[in-house]
Protein backbone atom coordinates (compact mmCIF):
# COMPACT_ATOMS: atom_id res chain seq x y z
CA UNK A 1 0.00 0.00 0.00
CA UNK A 2 1.24 3.43 -0.99
CA UNK A 3 1.55 6.26 1.34
CA UNK A 4 -0.98 7.99 -0.85
CA UNK A 5 -3.58 4.82 -0.29
CA UNK A 6 -2.74 5.18 3.18
CA UNK A 7 -4.09 8.98 3.46
CA UNK A 8 -6.97 8.38 1.40
CA UNK A 9 -8.42 6.93 4.17
CA UNK A 10 -6.73 9.52 6.48
CA UNK A 11 -8.99 12.43 5.35
CA UNK A 12 -12.61 11.13 6.00
CA UNK A 13 -11.32 10.45 9.67
CA UNK A 14 -10.30 13.52 9.67
CA UNK A 15 -12.94 15.40 8.42
CA UNK A 16 -15.29 13.41 10.80
CA UNK A 17 -12.84 14.73 13.78
CA UNK A 18 -13.00 18.08 12.34
CA UNK A 19 -16.89 17.61 12.55
CA UNK A 20 -17.01 16.72 16.21
CA UNK A 21 -14.74 20.10 16.83
CA UNK A 22 -17.60 21.88 14.72
CA UNK A 23 -20.09 20.80 17.12
CA UNK A 24 -17.68 21.09 20.44
CA UNK A 25 -17.77 24.90 19.02
CA UNK A 26 -21.42 24.97 18.28
CA UNK A 27 -22.35 23.80 21.68
CA UNK A 28 -20.00 26.32 23.52
CA UNK A 29 -21.48 29.44 21.18
CA UNK A 30 -25.46 28.72 21.99
CA UNK A 31 -24.64 27.87 25.38
CA UNK A 32 -22.97 31.10 25.93
CA UNK A 33 -25.93 33.13 24.14
CA UNK A 34 -28.54 31.36 26.41
CA UNK A 35 -26.41 32.27 29.51
CA UNK A 36 -26.34 35.82 28.39
CA UNK A 37 -29.83 36.28 27.21
CA UNK A 38 -31.12 35.18 31.08
CA UNK A 39 -32.66 32.21 29.32
CA UNK A 40 -30.73 29.56 31.72
CA UNK A 41 -27.76 30.03 34.27
CA UNK A 42 -24.06 28.17 33.85
CA UNK A 43 -25.20 25.58 36.66
CA UNK A 44 -27.83 23.87 34.29
CA UNK A 45 -25.09 22.95 32.59
CA UNK A 46 -23.37 20.76 35.28
CA UNK A 47 -25.80 17.68 34.60
CA UNK A 48 -27.55 19.17 31.52
CA UNK A 49 -31.26 18.46 32.91
CA UNK A 50 -32.64 21.66 32.41
CA UNK A 51 -30.84 22.85 29.20
CA UNK A 52 -33.20 24.32 26.38
CA UNK A 53 -34.06 21.78 23.95
CA UNK A 54 -32.33 23.36 20.88
CA UNK A 55 -29.02 23.43 23.29
CA UNK A 56 -29.80 19.86 24.34
CA UNK A 57 -30.23 18.36 21.18
CA UNK A 58 -26.75 19.37 20.10
CA UNK A 59 -25.29 18.16 23.23
CA UNK A 60 -26.42 15.03 22.41
CA UNK A 61 -25.40 14.75 19.72
CA UNK A 62 -22.15 15.47 20.28
CA UNK A 63 -22.43 12.55 23.11
CA UNK A 64 -23.52 10.06 19.65
CA UNK A 65 -19.71 11.26 18.38
CA UNK A 66 -17.97 9.00 20.84
CA UNK A 67 -20.06 6.33 19.98
CA UNK A 68 -20.44 4.09 16.67
CA UNK A 69 -17.56 6.99 15.88
CA UNK A 70 -14.84 5.42 18.04
CA UNK A 71 -15.38 2.22 16.35
CA UNK A 72 -15.16 3.98 13.34
CA UNK A 73 -11.51 5.28 14.11
CA UNK A 74 -10.08 1.70 15.48
CA UNK A 75 -10.69 0.39 12.12
CA UNK A 76 -9.62 3.14 9.89
CA UNK A 77 -6.00 3.11 11.89
CA UNK A 78 -6.25 -0.73 11.64
CA UNK A 79 -6.84 -0.38 8.29
CA UNK A 80 -3.59 1.67 8.03
CA UNK A 81 -1.21 0.14 10.31
CA UNK A 82 -2.08 -3.06 8.52
CA UNK A 83 -1.35 -1.51 5.00
CA UNK A 84 -4.22 -2.83 3.74
CA UNK A 85 -7.12 0.21 2.98
CA UNK A 86 -8.85 -0.26 -0.18
CA UNK A 87 -11.45 2.21 -2.54
CA UNK A 88 -14.07 0.21 -0.83
CA UNK A 89 -12.55 1.49 2.50
CA UNK A 90 -12.63 4.75 1.28
CA UNK A 91 -15.78 5.14 0.00
CA UNK A 92 -17.41 3.28 3.16
CA UNK A 93 -15.30 5.87 5.32
CA UNK A 94 -16.84 9.27 3.32
CA UNK A 95 -20.31 7.79 3.14
CA UNK A 96 -20.03 7.30 7.14
CA UNK A 97 -18.93 10.59 7.50
CA UNK A 98 -21.56 11.89 5.17
CA UNK A 99 -23.81 9.80 7.38
CA UNK A 100 -22.72 12.06 10.26
CA UNK A 101 -23.22 14.94 9.54
CA UNK A 102 -26.72 14.57 8.14
CA UNK A 103 -27.30 12.64 11.54
CA UNK A 104 -26.43 15.81 13.41
CA UNK A 105 -28.51 17.98 11.58
CA UNK A 106 -31.48 15.57 11.73
CA UNK A 107 -31.00 15.01 15.63
CA UNK A 108 -30.36 19.09 15.96
CA UNK A 109 -32.60 20.66 13.71
CA UNK A 110 -35.94 18.12 14.07
CA UNK A 111 -37.88 15.91 16.08
CA UNK A 112 -38.07 12.99 13.58
CA UNK A 113 -36.60 10.47 15.04
CA UNK A 114 -37.58 7.60 12.11
CA UNK A 115 -35.55 9.17 10.34
CA UNK A 116 -32.54 9.30 11.99
CA UNK A 117 -33.15 6.16 13.06
CA UNK A 118 -32.91 5.24 8.96
CA UNK A 119 -29.70 7.63 8.80
CA UNK A 120 -28.32 6.26 11.44
CA UNK A 121 -28.45 2.57 9.48
CA UNK A 122 -26.30 4.36 7.06
CA UNK A 123 -23.63 5.27 9.26
CA UNK A 124 -23.96 1.61 10.87
CA UNK A 125 -23.90 -0.38 7.42
CA UNK A 126 -20.96 1.92 6.34
CA UNK A 127 -18.44 0.49 9.47
CA UNK A 128 -20.66 -3.15 8.92
CA UNK A 129 -18.29 -2.50 5.46
CA UNK A 130 -15.10 -1.56 6.97
CA UNK A 131 -15.17 -3.94 9.88
CA UNK A 132 -16.34 -6.80 7.31
CA UNK A 133 -12.21 -6.02 5.49
CA UNK A 134 -10.68 -5.87 8.90
CA UNK A 135 -12.03 -9.28 9.51
CA UNK A 136 -11.47 -10.93 6.57
CA UNK A 137 -8.04 -9.47 6.96
CA UNK A 138 -8.24 -11.41 10.26
CA UNK A 139 -9.34 -14.73 8.79
CA UNK A 140 -7.05 -14.58 5.94
CA UNK A 141 -3.97 -14.22 8.62
CA UNK A 142 -5.49 -17.09 10.37
CA UNK A 143 -5.50 -19.57 7.56
CA UNK A 144 -1.77 -18.87 6.89
CA UNK A 145 -0.76 -19.12 10.59
CA UNK A 146 -3.26 -22.85 10.49
CA UNK A 147 -1.61 -23.72 7.18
Amino acid sequence: MTVAAAASILWPMLAQIGWVFMLYAWLTVVRMRAVRRGEVEFACFVLGREEPIGIARIARNLANQFELPVIFYALVVLLVALGRVTAVDVIAAWVFVAGRVVHTLVQTLTDNVPLRGQVFMINFLALVVLAAHAAAIAFEALGHSLG
